[in-house]
This record gives C-alpha cells, sequence and structure tokens, in this order.
C-alpha cells in the first residue's frame, strides 16, 4: 500500500492534538517550546508569534535529534511543543515526527492565522527598508 500525503496528514492528526490559542498561550507561559516550522521568507513577509522559536520544517530532525551535530539546545524532550505552521499541515506532520522522535507531549496550533486571529501577541515582519 502507497503512502500519500492524505493518509500521512490523516495519522498526524490522529496522533498530535490539535490545540488552541489560549490553551497554547497557557502551556508556553509554563515553558512550551512554541516552534514556528515556517520558512524564513514567510516570518520576514507575516512577521512571527512573540516568544516563538522557528526551526523551518526541512531542519525540524536535525535539530530535535540530541545525537545530531546541529541539535538545538531548545528541544528537550520532556518540554512540551507546541507547533505551528502557515495553515496546519506542516505542524501537523512536523508534530507526528517529534512524537516518533520520542518527544513525549506535542500539539498542533495550526497557523500563524489561527494565533493572530485568536489574539496571540506578534512580532512585526522584518522591516527590509523597501
Amino acid at each position: 500500500m502507497t503512502l500519500t500525503l492524505a493518509k500521512m496528514l490523516d495519522a498526524a492528526h490522529a496522533d498530535v492534538p490539535r490545540i488552541s490559542v489560549a490553551d497554547a498561550r497557557d502551556k508556553v507561559e509554563a515553558g512550551a517550546l512554541l516552534l514556528d516550522v515556517r520558512d524564513a521568507p514567510e516570518l520576514q513577509a507575516t512577521g512571527r508569534a512573540q516568544d516563538s522559536h522557528h526551526v523551518p520544517r526541512g531542519m525540524l530532525e536535525f535539530r530535535a535529534d540530541p545525537e545530531s551535530p546541529f541539535a538545538d539546545p531548545m528541544f528537550q524532550k520532556d518540554r512540551p511543543v507546541i507547533l505551528h505552521c502557515a495553515s496546519g499541515g506542516r505542524a501537523a506532520l512536523a508534530g507526528k515526527v517529534l512524537k516518533d522522535m520520542g518527544y513525549k507531549e506535542v500539539y498542533n496550533l495550526g497557523g500563524f492565522k489561527d494565533w493572530v486571529d485568536g489574539g496571540g501577541p506578534t512580532l512585526e515582519p522584518v522591516d527590509r527598508g523597501m
């Protein structure tokens, strides 16, 4: 049986619970890592959630594995992780990867727009002087 995107998303949504902005903010205040997995140009264009940590989806496994030479100390397997991207799909898939890597408490916030619409504080896009 061939693995498809739809099947991968179904598995990710089944394994990584969706979380509200209010719950995410409470968990971040308690020490959870708010992780933005969008690509850098997306952050430059739209800004980012205040207190979020950015790791592009393509580098996630390299940053999240403590044995990797590219390991990021912000990742700790016993620290809750709340992911978001632009619309929630990459966050779900990234959350499933983290769960598969042994992260215990992983949530999908959805998209950056969900954060903004839910009243989450943001940092403005970088002004490139244009």
